[in-house]
């Protein structure tokens, strides 16, 4: 489980796009959340768009891996299409603020990889949600609350893996792959690695 992190408009939307085109073999989880659907959002691609009353169901017959409430509404990731993606050998992208990050520690260390994206700047992040708000139609009372709340998200960096500085997404997206790749590489995920070097030692 491949979780990035980043307060609002410091890019981990973009990194997580381009890992998932680069990747043949990862896929995202896609969480549920109590939010109205923002124009173009489709149902079942970019959330699972559920009632209060749902989500708390899910949430007490423990079909969820994480929940938090974030802005008013509840965000959370359902716990039966990543356990299938996990088994089927596919590694699976979080898109979840640290909240969510913590409490998948909590239940899964040892399968969790998390990385921290950073703006290069408080202006540039700024500069970033001013941009995005133009198409999402986003109120400065609401920019300010996630400028607001960006300085409490980086307060945890420290908690996570892997911290990416993005001056550059190019740059930021190829050391996201390079960090995947190399935890791919670790000894315990490399399935079958035992039968494979007892069957070179057979053969000698």
């Amino acid at each position: 489980m491949y979780v990035l992190s980043s307060p609002s408009g410091a890019g981990k939307t973009t990194i997580t796009r381009e890992l998932l085109n680069n990747n043949a073999d990862v896929t995202i989880s896609i969480s549920a959340t109590t939010r109205q659907r923002r124009g173009g959002e489709t149902h079942g691609k970019d959330y699972y768009f559920v009632s209060t009353e749902d989500f708390r169901n899910m949430v007490e017959n423990e079909e969820m891996l994480e929940h938090a409430k974030v802005f008013d509404n509840y965000y959370g990731t359902p716990r039966g299409p990543v356990e299938d993606a996990l088994q089927s050998g596919k590694d699976v992208i979080f898109d979840i603020d640290w909240q969510g990050t913590q409490k998948l520690a909590e239940i899964a260390r040892d399968d969790l990889v998390t990385v921290f994206i950073l703006p290069p700047s408080r202006g540039e992040l700024e500069k970033r949600l001013r941009s995005r708000a133009e198409n999402t139609l986003e109120s400065e009372e609401q920019i300010q609350g996630r400028m607001s709340k960006a300085s409490d998200e980086m307060s945890h960096y420290l908690e996570y893996d892997y911290v990416i500085v993005n001056n550059n997404i190019d740059y930021a997206i190829k050391k996201a792959q390079l960090i995947l790749e190399g935890e791919r590489l670790k000894r315990r995920r490399m399935v079958g690695l035992s039968d494979f070097v007892r069957g070179l030692k057979d053969g000698l």
